[in-house]
Parts: structure tokens; sequence; C-alpha cells
């Protein structure tokens, strides 16, 4: 006779969980208003003279996926206060939620940091015209950010009430098997594939060109180092999270530290890693504007290291839930 390997409880939907799945829908409202204004062809927060005006249907087709993707945050909001919720397969909720982490990890991180630099003056990019009306960005990021924030701590109720018994303990308790030679194998291949990648961000961050198409060479400002230190510090998270725990270092850390940095790492690397190399594939009419060889090293290099690290997390979970299936059953 079987048994289940961990319980299953409904979600209880309390004030926290009912408070974050509002910010969580409510987040979302400027963003869809704005995109569908612009797919009915309003030009609300969108200056003369803007490139964004050059080519009214490529605007319209990415909007639309634009409000696609944003409308996911409300569908996700719902799986994980719902009680159907927790009968959705894990895989078909971790991918997005994993996705949506990449994505969202950076902007929260960059954009508070983005503003500290503004308002010492360092944050306009020289010679740059803008694209966009300044407030736009605010109501943008903002919603961002809250949806970031929301969505984060009802998915971490969510895993705790369905997985929870998958990352108890510490690392050093950690059943032998594990973790083993596969996961110490990615480890070091993700190791070694992020030194270019963190090589160029450091050298970007720091103010070389090295690299660097001229262009966006002449466009630094504030903004640009502090998204290079941005991919610096995802990078090593997601490289330090996926090294502590395929090796078993930092013995008594709790276990959800390792995976907390080997999740929101490889997240945020590998996404925007893939999302620059996509639009570095596209037409570019300005040479100096189009990406160079080294620049798309960097973002094809931490988008690899960051699906390695995923697959690290991906084989612990796998491993750690057949363990206790098999002292279930």
């Amino acid at each position: 006779m079987t048994q289940s390997i961990a319980p299953r409880p409904a979600v209880g939907l309390g004030r926290p969980r009912r408070l974050l799945r509002a910010v969580a829908v409510l987040s979302c409202v400027p963003y869809l208003a704005l995109k569908g204004a612009w797919v009915a062809g309003s030009r609300v927060g969108i200056p003369e003279g803007s490139a964004l005006l050059d080519d009214r249907l490529g605007m319209a087709v990415i909007n639309s996926l634009s409000v696609l993707v944003d409308s996911a945050v409300i569908v996700l909001a719902l799986v994980l206060t719902r009680p159907w919720g927790l009968r959705v397969p894990a895989w078909l909720l971790a991918f997005p939620v994993w996705v949506a982490t990449g994505l969202l990890a950076p902007i929260m991180a960059g954009f508070p940091a983005q503003l500290v630099v503004k308002a010492f003056g360092a944050g306009e990019s020289p010679g740059r015209e803008a694209f966009l009306d300044e407030w736009v960005f605010a109501v943008v990021y903002s919603g961002f950010i809250l949806q970031g924030l929301a969505l984060g701590g009802l998915f971490v109720l969510y895993a705790r009430d369905r997985w929870g018994y998958l990352w108890r303990g510490r690392v050093r308790e950690l059943p032998v098997g594990a973790v083993g030679p596969a996961h110490r194998a990615l480890a070091v291949a993700a190791a070694v594939l992020a030194l270019p990648p963190l090589t160029l961000h450091v050298l970007w961050a720091g103010g070389g060109t090295a690299g660097l198409s001229e262009g966006r060479a002449a466009d630094r400002g504030g903004d640009f180092y502090v998204l290079e230190a941005v991919y610096v510090l995802f990078l090593l998270a997601a490289v330090t999270g996926g090294l502590l725990l395929a090796f078993r270092r930092g013995r008594a850390l709790p276990v959800a530290v390792p995976l907390g940095l080997a999740w929101v790492g490889s997240g945020a690397v590998a996404c925007w890693g893939g999302w620059l190399s996509l639009a570095s594939l596209g037409g570019v009419e300005d040479i100096a504007d189009r990406p160079t060889p080294l620049m798309s090293l960097a973002y094809a290099g931490q988008m690899l290291v960051g699906l390695l690290v995923a697959a690290i997390g991906v084989y612990y979970f796998a491993e750690r839930s057949a363990r206790a299936a098999r002292r279930a059953a």
C-alpha cells in the first residue's frame, strides 16, 4: 500500500494571498492599457520623431505580443491562489514562473539603481533621442517591480505548500546521490562558459569599449553601466548557486539558499541572454548599431550558462522527488 509523498492542502486564501493577488493583477492594468492604446493607434507617451513611429505595423505586432505576455501574469496569479492550481503539472507551472522571474528580476534590481544614478545626474546617455516619454518608463517599470514582488510572494507560498519538502534542511544534510557527477559536470561547464560573458560585462561596466558596437559605445550613460553591473551580479549568482549545490559547498547553508541563487540567477541570465540574442538577429539599418561578434558571444554565453544551471536544479528536484517517492512506497 502506498501513501502520498507530500501533502497537497487546499490553498488557503488568507489576507496575504488576497493582497498579493490583487497587487499582481492591478499592477498589470497600466501596462496593458498603454499597450492596448498603442495597438489601437494612439501615440500617448510617444514623442514626435520617435523611432517607434517608423514601423506602425511592426509596433502593433510587438505590442500585441506584449499584451499576451503580461496577461500571463494574471493567469499565474490565479493559478497560485486557487485550489485547482495545485493540480497543474509541475513543469507547466514552473517554467513560466522561471521565465517571469528571469525577466523581472533584473528590472527589479536595475531600475531602482538607475533612478539613484539618475538622481546624481549620470543617467542620461549622451546624444540619445528619446523614443518614449520619461513617465512611460516610470509607469511600466514600477508596474513590473510590483508584479515581480507579488508573483514572487505568491509562488513562495504556493511552492511551500506543494514542494516544501524538497528543500528542507541544510546543504550538509543532502542525501548521497541527491547531487552527483552529472550535477558537478554541469556546474563546471557553466562556470567555464560564464568566463567570457562575465569578463565582457565587467569590462563594459567599468567603462571599457572593447567589443562594443560603435553606436552602443557612443550611447553609453549611467543606465548602461547599471545594466552591465546587473548582468555581472546575476551571472555570479547563477554560477555560485550551481557550484554550491553540485559540490555541496557552504554546508551550513539552508538548501534554499543555493537553490534560490540558481533559480533567480539562471532565469535572469538565460532569459535576458536569449532575448538579447534574438534582438541582435533583427535587421538594424545603421551598421554602427549592429551587435559585434563579442556582444553576440556575451549574450549567447550567458544564455547557455543559465540553461546549464537550470538543468542542475531540474536534476536536483527530479532526484529528490524520486527518493521521496521511493521512501513513501
